[in-house]
């Protein structure tokens, strides 16, 4: 039996697709919003966020208060500069005055003076042993007295502080006469001590008498 040869075709199938259709655009909007323009949006600020305003309101009091406290103080320094350039040099006087009146008075009184030896022996070299010890010993008390007086009374102030002076290169010269006395093994004694305090009282006389001869402090700018 002949073969037969069927032909087969497949029934054409059209696939049609529904095409988009673009909708129809807005005049009002297209007139509005100009196209491929992107408008941004802005957030409002955050209550917790500073501001520019809030820092200067905060620091605006701590700087008052700085200002004022740093005038404060100013005012309190300038015053107290004008309070000791005018009256520390007169405390300073009548101090001395005091410790030398105190040191005269007592060698007034034989056995009271801690350094009525040390005076005695000092006027002795110094005068060659001219001057007994009783005699050195009231010499001194004078000359020590009528220093603290001037230096006091700040009478006659001048004239004091000469004696000063010479009664300064007696009482620095055990440091040279009785030096081996002084320091033995090198150290100071008490004795020495004493003595070596006197550069004070030295330096004290030297600012008065600065003063007396017109000298006067002056606080810089």
């Amino acid at each position: 039996m002949p073969a037969l040869s069927q032909k087969f075709r497949p029934a054409s199938r059209t696939t049609r697709y529904a095409t988009p259709t673009k909708p129809a655009a807005d005049p009002a909007a297209d007139a509005l919003v100009p196209a491929n323009t992107w408008t941004p949006t802005t957030t409002a600020p955050s209550s917790s966020t500073p501001t520019a305003g809030s820092d200067a309101a905060t620091t605006a009091p701590a700087q008052t208060l700085m200002r004022r406290s740093r005038a404060l103080v100013e005012r309190g320094v300038d015053t107290l500069a004008e309070i000791l350039a005018r009256y520390s040099i007169t405390a300073l006087r009548v101090a001395l005055g005091l410790v030398f009146l105190g040191f005269g008075v007592l060698k007034f009184f034989p056995g009271v003076s801690p350094a009525e030896d040390l005076a005695q022996r000092t006027i002795g070299e110094l005068t060659l042993h001219l001057v007994g010890p009783s005699a050195a010993l009231l010499m001194t008390a004078v000359i020590e007295t009528v220093i603290g007086l001037t230096l006091l009374t700040g009478r006659f102030l001048r004239a004091g502080l000469v004696l000063l002076a010479v009664a300064l290169v007696g009482i620095m010269s055990p440091l040279v006469l009785f030096f081996d006395e002084l320091f033995p093994a090198g150290g100071p004694t008490l004795t020495a001590q004493y003595v070596l305090k006197d550069l004070i009282l030295a330096a004290a006389g030297a600012v008065v008498g600065a003063w007396a001869l017109g000298a006067r402090l002056r606080r810089d700018a």
